[in-house]
């Protein structure tokens, strides 16, 4: 079994910047992807951002590229979403999840296990 603990989340004005982690315990697969996926209000999930085990190649949507940066800490089985010039469009749940694939999709259907999600608000 995996599980992942978001943290980081919370209220920032329009502008703002805010970082969220990710830690993975237990059996963890020996190469895997990491990812955040938002939830706003009443939509889908969306893919948010991801990285491959290595911490080499990285995927964006492109709502977030030049303001959100992901990394990953291997020996720590974490990774981080720096989020800077946050928008109230922001505004979700981010939830990080972990897919047993070589590159970070955007895909829901590759990932295999969530966290229970942190709230982001961005206030205008």
């Amino acid at each position: 079994q995996v599980q992942l603990v978001e943290s980081g989340g919370g209220l920032v004005q329009a502008g703002g910047s805010l970082r969220l982690s990710c830690v993975a315990s237990g059996r963890t697969p020996s190469i895997f992807v990491l990812g955040w996926f938002y939830q706003p209000p009443g939509m889908e999930r969306e893919f948010v951002a991801g990285i491959d085990y290595s911490g080499t190649h990285t995927n964006y949507v492109d709502s977030v590229k030049g303001r959100f940066t992901i990394s990953r800490d291997k020996g720590n089985n974490a990774i981080y979403l720096q989020m800077n010039s946050l928008k109230p469009e922001d505004t979700a749940v981010y939830y990080c999840a972990l897919g047993n694939v070589f590159y970070p999709t955007q895909t829901a259907f590759d990932y295999s296990t969530w966290g229970q999600g942190t709230q982001v608000t961005v206030s205008a």
